[in-house]
């Protein structure tokens, strides 16, 4: 099965591979899930063209705005000027990744506020505590569930239904 076809089936069944999916599903059905306002502003900064319209068009379901960028400098440019209120970023990427993307973003007081979550389809704790450690707010791994991203977008909403980046 290829990288698209379990992202497709992913999607397409709400389900992860991981062994808690009967209890993720049961958590699930009880739980209403809370959105963002509407128009809430987000970045993808991925390099695959699949990942970036699959995501995009869940987010543009709920009715937030998208911006795409499918590398590193690109990403840091858009984020820069648009100020989103959150950042789905890829670790691999052409040109500068996403560790270097990141400790930009997280220097630059007009994004250090804003919430990243990182994404990769190769999840050595290594890599997730790395993220971590630099900054990342959330770490996702691919393929990724339906309910996987708006659980992750939940995390960050305010009362206000605003996106805001949780600092300990």
């Amino acid at each position: 099965m290829s990288i698209l076809d379990k992202i497709r089936s992913s999607l397409s069944s709400g389900r992860t591979d991981s062994a808690d999916d009967e209890s993720s599903n049961v958590e699930r059905r009880r739980k209403k899930r809370v959105n963002a306002r509407p128009g809430t502003k987000m970045l993808i900064i991925d390099d695959s063209k699949t990942i970036c319209t699959l995501l995009k068009k869940m987010l543009v379901q709920n009715q937030y705005e998208v911006g795409i960028a499918l590398d590193g400098e690109t990403g840091l440019r858009l984020a820069k000027e648009h100020q989103p209120d959150l950042i789905f970023l890829d670790i691999v990427l052409p040109g500068i990744n996403g560790f270097q993307v990141l400790r930009q973003l997280r220097k630059d007081p007009k994004t250090q506020h804003i919430p990243v979550i990182m994404i990769s389809g190769n999840v050595l704790a290594t890599e997730k505590y790395y993220a971590e450690r630099i900054g990342a707010d959330d770490f996702m791994k691919k393929p990724f569930s339906r309910y996987e991203v708006f659980h992750r977008i939940e995390n960050f909403i305010g009362l206000d239904k605003r996106i805001r980046r949780i600092v300990s």
